[in-house]
């Protein structure tokens, strides 16, 4: 797929449609009424919240007559949630009007310089945060947008910076025309493959995802070296490539202040570090000064942050896991820690199999407690693993106690925490999304919190 190389002032004046009304398609709204424009809205489901009626103007839905409207559009501007792959954008561009996306737009017209693009399967949160905190302790003004935060275009968002820092997801790097300098890739792994064309479409993804780092403009990317997907990628990865791994500059002590737990952390914020010194950040390359911008660093919510504890036991919120990689990522924090490991959610058919073997070959105690829908497949996997590994006699699965499939998120923490005793981790990391069980990953994180402060104190 190949975004158009248009840029918000190329649409002034042009007959426009934003297809999409969400938190971006909102910002497309207010950017071309700022502009002059006032243009056609549609959206799959108008009705809802996603609807218009903050603008008092109407919106058509997709499939009653919104599609027919953006057939009559000089340019299409589409919400990042709405795929490159859907037969209706197929039609649009066959009929040769262009379908941009408003981080693109942006993109084609910002001084790229100046401008960082983070992406990766997970850890783009994390290393975008990191990366804008630095910066601005290093006394340089900064936007940290994208994916996460401010949608840098927007004008409620308007403001004199030295530098963006862009948290890209899958979705948005399609919609790319360009590539700035320097682009970080913190991790690859299967995800969003319905999206991306389907599940059997994994490289389809990898294609898609890695496409923000060879776009025109693209000098460097900075990528997870410890990740063997992205090695095999390589060629992916744009003309210039620096590895960074968890084990590098092992006497650095700058990231202290941070207070990230895990190794991934660890390399997370070296990439960030990295990535401003390639942007030539004054200040980046000096260990004092960048220790003295950690400081005060508050980690993103829902990812390994505390809930409380009930009698010994630690009570760890990771819903915004939504895959294996970071689940994988969150139990590797805990090392020679009892975990009981609450996953599952929403089911998008990916392999399960690296989380079970993750989770058997596991030396401290573990026990696995499953939610609806993909719990069962996970079960199954992790009892396949276990098995194996006793049929093979390697001994790796000893410390392994089971796993049980729970119809609930307060059961779950019910059973974890008798389990937990008296001094485990119950880690909520699902390897799932919440669709369909829950709004978003934040409302199953306050289901999480509820279930925590609704348990008999001992």
């Amino acid at each position: 797929m190949t975004a158009p190389k248009l840029s918000w002032s190329d649409l002034a004046g042009a007959r426009v449609g934003v297809w999409g009304l969400g938190r971006e398609g909102h910002a497309n709204l207010r950017k071309l009424l700022a502009l002059g424009v006032e243009p056609v809205l549609v959206d799959d489901a108008p009705a809802g919240p996603a609807g218009a009626a903050d603008f008092r103007r109407p919106v058509l839905a997709t499939a009653a007559g919104g599609l027919a409207a953006l057939e009559r559009c000089d340019v299409v501007v589409k919400t990042p949630g709405l795929s490159r792959y859907r037969p209706e954008v197929a039609r649009l561009t066959a009929r040769g009007i262009p379908v941009a996306g408003g981080l693109g737009l942006w993109l084609a017209e910002a001084d790229l310089r100046r401008v960082l693009c983070v992406t990766g399967t997970k850890g783009k949160s994390t290393t975008s945060s990191v990366a804008g905190h630095l910066i601005t302790g290093l006394g340089r003004r900064c936007m940290v947008g994208g994916n996460i935060g401010a949608v840098p275009y927007d004008p409620d968002n308007a403001g004199d910076f030295d530098y963006w820092v862009i948290e890209v997801s899958s979705y948005q790097a399609t919609d790319l025309p360009c590539s700035p300098p320097v682009v970080a890739v913190t991790s690859l792994h299967p995800d969003h493959l319905d999206w991306h064309g389907g599940a059997e479409r994994a490289e389809q993804y990898y294609r898609d995802k890695l496409s923000a780092c060879s776009q025109p403009g693209a000098e460097l990317t900075v990528a997870n070296g410890d990740s063997d997907l992205l090695r095999e990628h390589a060629a992916l990865l744009g003309p210039r490539v620096e590895w960074v791994g968890e084990r590098d500059d092992p006497d650095a002590d700058w990231m202290g202040p941070l207070g990230l737990p895990g190794r991934h952390n660890r390399r997370n914020a070296l990439i960030a570090r990295r990535c401003l010194v390639a942007l030539g950040v004054p200040g980046a390359d000096d260990d004092a000064r960048l220790r003295a911008a950690a400081a005060g660093y508050r980690p993103l919510p829902s990812r390994l942050t505390p809930v409380g504890a009930v009698g010994g036991v630690t009570f760890v919120d990771d819903s915004l896991s939504t895959n294996v990689l970071p689940t994988l990522a969150a139990l590797d924090a805990f090392p020679g820690r009892r975990v009981a490991l609450i996953v599952g959610g929403h089911d998008r058919g990916i392999d399960y199999a690296p989380l079970a073997a993750g989770v058997v070959a596991r030396e401290a105690p573990s026990y696995v407690l499953t939610l609806p829908d993909s719990g069962p497949r996970i079960r199954a996997a992790i009892q396949a693993a276990a098995e194996q590994g006793t049929d093979q006699g390697t001994g790796r699965t000893g410390a392994f106690a089971g796993v049980t499939d729970c119809p609930g998120l307060e059961n779950a923490v019910a059973v974890a925490f008798r389990w937990a005793r008296p001094d485990g981790i119950v880690l909520l990391s699902p390897a799932a999304p919440s669709f369909g069980r829950f709004r978003d990953y934040r409302d199953r994180a306050e289901a999480f919190a509820r279930a925590v402060r609704g348990l008999p104190q001992p």
